[in-house]
């Protein structure tokens, strides 16, 4: 018994990889929202002290930082909080640390879009 196609191979093929690619932005679209990076004490910076708080200080005071890096030499920890969403005003803060090599902070930044009250 013969069995009729009512697609082509390539037509299936292209439904496959489509479908498979649907699931997290048609989540995402549903959800309405996207995080990334977590939550910190962003009120807890105005302790931090160039040329006298250590990465154990920091570690202590903040937790694990989102991200690791280097800049110029120096290494760098990254807290973060991204909230953005389709039907509410999105937030972002984040905190950029610079260490010497002796584990001591030498600069920091800290950008928030949340307003001071």
């Amino acid at each position: 018994m013969k069995v009729l196609y009512l697609f082509s191979d390539a037509v299936i093929g292209f439904i496959r990889k489509t479908a498979a690619g649907l699931p997290i932005p048609v989540f995402l679209f549903l959800a309405g929202c996207v995080t990334a990076g977590h939550e910190f004490p962003a009120g807890q910076v105005s302790t931090i002290r160039i040329g006298e708080t250590t990465q154990n200080d920091i570690y202590a005071t903040f937790g694990s930082p989102w991200r690791t890096g280097i800049e110029n030499g120096m290494k760098t920890w990254t807290y973060g909080d991204y909230r953005y969403s389709l039907f509410a005003e999105g937030s972002a803060e984040d905190l950029v640390i610079k260490f010497d090599r002796r584990g001591v902070v030498v600069s920091y930044i800290f950008n928030s879009t949340k307003r001071s009250k």
